[in-house]
């Protein structure tokens, strides 16, 4: 007997299981099939930064999305922990960044204009002595600072597993595999191809990050995804812990629960190469030191690289695909992508089982693309 199911999703990261997670809520159940295993790639080691207030779009088109996905990740994962168990170690934190020169004064004016009228967000100019009586251990040299607070973060790797239990919880499925086509009847899809089995489905859903081109032949369409590569160093960093998230010069600095401290990224287009390399290594120290010379002594824990799934004009790629009555796509969210899966899970879900969606997701329409 064929396998079947309401609805099935390529792939197994944040944005899939975000996906799964409010379609199960809508009462329908999924089947996520991943190659390689949930949260493998870049939304299992993502630094799980939140913050919904800068980036590129931000403010401008992405704005609204990004706030609300914030919102939303506020709200969820005291529920994800009461449904599954697990803490996503999600917070809102404090951050401090800092000027070294003049030129950076800019940045410090931008994010305290920006940070000030919006609920829930604060900032706060510093001098050189402020910023040391906060932080001790940063760097000389400093001549501004400022102190903000309403940025989040949470654990990616545990958040998206929390995600796909809680679905699961619900009736969703997991299936491992490699999907190689799909089944094709007019319009629509009606099967997902895995090498010599099939999965018949109602509606298809493609979660599938950096790969996404794998499945332009399938359909005859245009999705527009590649990889950028992006590396961070964790740190055991002796002597007392950093109190806040620390960011200038280009580099930053994040406190973690288990008292690493993470530092990063770097923004390279290699393809698929995701191999760790001396360069960047040296790159983020230098700049990791320069913010809080302690780093110098510090013991490199582990040093990833990701691939970060980008479309070419910077934004998510959220809906249906055009010319297919049931296939949807959810992906692009780039550096953001922890932070958007909230809101692109939520919107994919509407249109799916309600053919709209409150949310701000219609410039991101696949069909931008269409010429």
């Amino acid at each position: 007997m064929a396998e079947t199911s309401e609805v099935v999703i390529v792939g197994g990261g944040a944005a899939g299981c975000s996906v799964a997670y409010y379609l199960a809520l809508a009462g329908v159940k999924a089947t996520i099939v991943e190659r390689e295993g949930v949260a493998t790639h870049a939304s299992g080691i993502s630094v799980g930064g939140l913050n919904p207030l800068q980036g590129a779009g931000i403010p401008g088109p992405l704005g609204p999305l990004a706030l609300e996905s914030h919102r939303m990740h506020l709200d969820i994962w005291d529920t994800l922990k009461e449904e599954t168990g697990i803490d996503c170690d999600g917070r809102v934190i404090s951050l401090l960044k800092v000027a070294f020169g003049e030129d950076e004064l800019i940045d410090l004016n931008q994010t305290e204009e920006i940070f000030t009228p919006v609920e829930g967000f604060e900032a706060r100019s510093l001098d050189s002595k402020e910023v040391s009586d906060l932080e001790p251990r940063i760097g000389n040299g400093v001549i501004r600072g400022l102190y903000t607070r309403g940025n989040a973060v949470v654990d990616s790797y545990k958040y998206t597993i929390a995600l796909l239990q809680a679905a699961e919880n619900q009736g969703a499925n997991l299936r491992s595999g490699s999907v190689h086509g799909l089944e094709l009847a007019g319009r629509q899809v009606t099967g997902v191809i895995l090498g010599e089995e099939r999965i018949s489905c109602d509606q298809v859903v493609l979660a599938m990050g950096s790969w996404a081109r794998l499945a332009e032949p399938w359909l005859n369409a245009y999705i527009p995804i590649d990889p950028l590569k992006g590396e961070f160093l964790r740190f055991d960093l002796p002597g007392p812990p950093l109190a806040h998230y620390i960011s200038g010069a280009g580099g930053s600095l994040h406190p973690k629960p288990d008292g690493l401290v993470w530092s990063g990224t770097t923004e390279e287009w290699r393809g698929f190469d995701n191999e760790t390399t001396d360069s960047a290594r040296k790159s983020i120290l230098q700049k990791a030191i320069k913010l809080v010379p302690d780093m110098a002594q510090a013991r490199l824990v582990l040093h990833t690289a990701c691939l970060r799934p980008m479309a070419p004009d910077g934004f998510p790629i959220i809906g249906r695909v055009p010319g297919w009555d049931n296939v949807y796509v959810t992906n692009g969210g780039g550096r953001k992508g922890i932070l958007l899966s909230t809101g692109m899970g939520k919107a994919v879900s509407d249109l799916m089982t309600q053919g709209k969606t409150q949310l701000d997701v219609g410039s991101f329409s696949p069909a931008r693309f269409v010429q």
